[in-house]
């Protein structure tokens, strides 16, 4: 099923506000049912201040994801061979930046996904896996229809975070690190954010 970029945007992170967790908290498929069902009742209950606001729901996707991202991981997946002899401050830099897209793509779909009805999660399959653990849920549409999106999960010391995401098939990791990883090869790590964060490098979702 085809997505407009804007309702793409919004499946692809729908359910990615997960708080830090202790280790003995439910897990990451309760985490993801728990919290996304909360953020979607915020949307819900203050839809349109939020429309009106693009500052507020800016900040309110800000405050709600980043704790939930294993940007660190993420970046080091994304840059790839790219990113090896890059220093700690260089893959933060890079991480940052490439939070900021997510939060511009997400505040820009988001509105898309107001009921937390509209999301299933499914039965985890096996028992989780501290290193890597496959989420699996669906998001329904106004038209009957639905978009599988699967969270990537590793358990850290601050509880369960994110670090990919799978809309349809297609990885947001795998996705960024085809278009991102040759940029770095070619310019280096520093270049490569600076355009990313003044605009002028774009990102496809495909």
């Amino acid at each position: 099923m085809n997505l407009t970029l804007r309702a793409r945007c919004g499946a692809l992170l729908l359910a990615l506000a997960l708080p830090v967790a202790a280790w003995a908290q439910p897990g990451p498929e309760e985490r993801v049912r728990q919290v996304a069902g909360d953020l979607l009742a915020k949307l819900d209950a203050n839809g349109e201040a939020y429309r009106d606001n693009p500052a507020a729901l800016h900040e309110l996707v800000r405050s709600e994801l980043l704790p939930a991202l294993d940007l660190q991981y993420s970046a080091r997946l994304i840059l790839g061979r790219a990113g090896r002899g890059a220093t700690d401050e260089q893959v933060s830099a890079f991480a940052d930046t490439m939070s900021g897209v997510l939060i511009e793509r997400y505040a820009s779909g988001v509105a898309h996904y107001r009921d937390r009805e509209q999301m299933e999660v499914l039965p985890l399959r096996g028992e989780p896996n501290e290193r890597a653990t496959r989420v699996r849920t669906r998001i329904h549409t106004d038209n009957g229809n639905h978009v599988p999106v699967d969270y990537m999960l590793r358990l850290t010391d601050d509880g369960w975070k994110a670090f990919d995401v799978i809309v349809e098939g297609i990885s947001y990791v795998t996705t960024y690190r085809n278009q991102i990883q040759p940029q770095v090869q070619a310019d280096g790590i520093e270049a490569v954010t600076a355009r990313l964060k003044a605009g002028e490098l774009e990102l496809s979702d495909q």
